[in-house]
């Protein structure tokens, strides 16, 4: 098999088959057909990430071990759904193509990793893409570069091989990392943007930036909090 591309017979439509008013019956086939590969595609995206996420539970795993800390207190994880495939390629002005997908889109497959400690954050990043199957594609650090609402995780897209019955392929998987109050924020920034609709009045956008500013204080001060700690108690690092 190709690494580059999905096997998946020719390269169709996925919006004119699946999501456009069509008539099924004589369309039956491709119909079968795209929705077959789109499950074989949406599979192997499900196994990188399964092979990712190993890679982190491992690493944590060993850390525990070697320094009684682990650096990872959950993962989530998840693979892109039909409709937001659909949306960001539109949006992009991307081919609406089961090909485009693998190509265009990096996040189809996510990785959540959420870490005590902002330190952690890039202990786990550096882990990670350092081991000699993983390639990194891209970084964005919007813990160093917040974004302007006050969004901050680190965001990696690495690319992983993951071996079928068939052969060797190459896949994409979004891996952001930040810490439990990053979390915590951007899960209520979602929510409050999904009720307003995305339309949210500046006085609260200020205020929610404002928030973001004081959780990344707090994450500092937990940072120098245990920095003093284990400096204090070397041994328990050993």
């Amino acid at each position: 098999m190709d690494e580059n591309t999905v096997a998946v017979g020719k390269d169709i439509d996925l919006e004119t088959v699946i999501l456009q008013n069509v008539d099924l019956v004589e369309n039956i086939g491709a119909f079968k057909e795209v929705a077959e590969q789109f499950q074989q595609l949406m599979m192997m995206y499900s196994c990188a990430i399964r092979e990712v996420r190993t890679k982190l539970e491992v690493l944590n795993d060993e850390f525990q071990v070697q320094r009684s800390h682990n650096p990872i207190s959950y993962i989530k994880y998840r693979v892109k759904k039909p409709g937001s495939i659909l949306e960001k390629l539109k949006r992009r002005g991307y081919p609406v193509t089961l090909q485009s997908v693998e190509e265009n889109l990096h996040d189809v497959a996510g990785i959540r990793v959420i870490c005590s400690y902002v330190q952690d954050i890039y202990m786990v990043a550096d882990m990670l893409t350092s081991q000699n199957d993983i390639t990194l594609l891209e970084v964005k650090d919007y813990i160093a570069n917040p974004k302007p609402n006050g969004y901050r995780s680190l965001h990696l897209v690495v690319q992983i091989p993951v071996f079928f019955s068939d052969g060797c392929k190459l896949l994409k998987v979004e891996v952001q990392i930040r810490t439990i109050a990053m979390d915590f924020w951007a899960s209520l920034e979602h929510q409050l943007k999904y009720k307003t609709e995305g339309d949210v009045p500046d006085s609260i956008a200020a205020e929610l930036k404002d928030c973001s500013d004081v959780i990344a204080n707090t994450d500092q001060r937990m940072q120098n909090i245990y920095n003093t700690l284990k400096k204090d108690r070397p041994e328990k690092e050993n």
